[in-house]
Order: structure tokens, then C-alpha cells, then sequence
């Protein structure tokens, strides 16, 4: 697993879609991001997750002090995370009554809670923790929407189940889709395509992009295509 960059404290990956972060349960789930990392560095440690068929920007800590460093950014939330995603229908029209700002971005508010019953399925719940997502529409169809996406907390899930509370639920999603929309797409439509954090030693600003070649035009986009242009800091 080759990082997009690296120094003596941090490594920037891009997981592929179907590839788990970490190691599952059971001998058949060994397999992982952390695993082929750890394999090259063996002192990297795990800061943050992607599901495991959403794809993009993952980072990663080389040794303990890099690790508690990144995690305070991510608790103190000085990490940004931007995510492209393809949904059904058209939130812009269900939505219209929820205000947006000056740039176009609106927000979805609802307590996650995990279903033990269903697990690893959450739900939207009272007794869930407080969740907020915002997006906005970058391109539309009749049947689709592409996104961009920012998660404000970072609850397991959260994009994919606040899409699906709204009535948009993202192409592709085997959790939280039905199965005409889930067809529509090979793989879950969700990429980690924006990463920025100030540096956890230098504090110098840290920022990476992977673009993703995605459209609203059904039969779903079209499969994923790889990076039109190689990982270059966000503008």
C-alpha cells in the first residue's frame, strides 16, 4: 500500500471501495487497509476509519505521539473531511424548506443511534448522539443527485443514514438502500475526496484531494473511474 504522502509522523492513503480499514472478525476479514499498511510500516497506527466500501482519503499515525496528536484534532474537530456521493431522487426539491447558506450548503440534524437488533445497521433516534451532516447539490437528474458532502460529527454511518432519513439514500448502499437503488450502482456511491488538518507537529496546513469522476446520470454513474489527475494538495 504505497501512501499519497508521507513524513516521520503521518501517512495519507486512499483506500479502495470493498477494502475494510481494519481487521474484522474471523479469519477471512484479516485482510485491511491497516494490515497492507502496517506490512510496509510497522509502527503506523489506526486515527480514523472509512466504511468499507466507501473509498478515499484514510490517514494514518506513525508511532503513539503522532496517533494521540491526530486524535485530539479529530476530537477538537480540526480535520476537515469533504465527501462526493451520488444519491436517489432530487434533495433539492424534498428539501426546499431547509434553509441554506451563501455557498449553497444545507444541514441534516438527527441522533444516531446503533440498531442492536440489526447491527451494524443506526438508525435516527432520540436516544442517539447528536449528528450533523451538510451538504449541497452539485449536479441533478430525475432519478439522481451528486453531492458533495461534510460531516460536522463523525458517527459511524452518519452520511449514509442521514441520506437515507431524508428519503435520498446514496446508489449502491447494501445497509441502507432498497434494492432497486442499490442496484443501480456496483458499489456504494460515497468517496473520501478532501482531507485538510493543520500538521500535528508543525502545525503547518495540511490539505490533499483525490477527485473522483462521478455523475447524477442514471443507470447510476457509470462504475468509478480512477483519479483524473494525481493527488495534488486543495486549492
Amino acid at each position: 500500500m504505497t501512501p499519497l504522502f508521507e513524513d516521520e509522523h503521518l501517512l495519507v492513503l486512499e483506500k479502495p471501495s470493498g477494502l475494510l480499514s481494519v481487521p474484522g472478525r474471523g479469519p477471512d476479514k484479516q485482510d485491511c487497509l491497516s494490515a497492507r499498511v502496517q506490512a510496509r510500516y510497522p509502527e503506523a497506527l489506526v486515527v480514523h476509519r472509512l466504511d468499507q466500501d466507501t473509498s478515499g482519503l484514510l490517514l494514518m499515525a506513525r508511532g503513539i505521539e503522532a496517533q494521540r496528536r491526530l486524535s485530539r484534532l479529530f476530537e477538537t474537530r480540526q480535520v476537515h473531511k469533504r465527501y462526493l456521493a451520488v444519491v436517489s431522487g432530487q434533495p433539492l426539491q424534498t428539501q426546499a424548506q431547509v434553509q441554506a447558506d451563501a455557498q449553497g450548503w444545507r444541514c441534516i440534524d438527527g441522533p444516531i443511534l446503533l440498531d442492536w437488533e440489526r447491527r451494524p445497521i443506526h438508525i435516527i433516534h432520540p436516544d442517539g448522539k447528536p449528528s450533523r451532516s451538510r451538504w449541497r447539490a452539485l449536479q441533478s437528474t430525475e432519478a439522481a443527485t451528486l453531492l458533495e458532502l461534510e460531516p460536522v460529527t463523525g458517527r459511524t454511518h452518519q452520511l449514509r443514514v442521514h441520506l437515507q432519513s431524508i428519503g435520498h439514500p446514496m446508489l449502491g448502499d447494501s445497509l441502507y438502500a432498497p434494492a432497486e437503488i442499490r442496484a443501480l450502482s456496483p458499489r456504494l456511491m460515497l468517496h473520501a475526496q478532501e482531507l485538510a488538518f493543520p500538521h500535528p507537529f508543525t502545525e503547518a496546513p495540511m490539505a490533499f484531494s483525490s477527485p473522483m469522476a462521478w455523475t447524477a446520470s442514471p443507470p447510476g454513474c457509470a462504475p468509478p473511474q480512477s483519479r483524473t489527475a494525481p493527488p495534488s494538495p486543495c486549492p
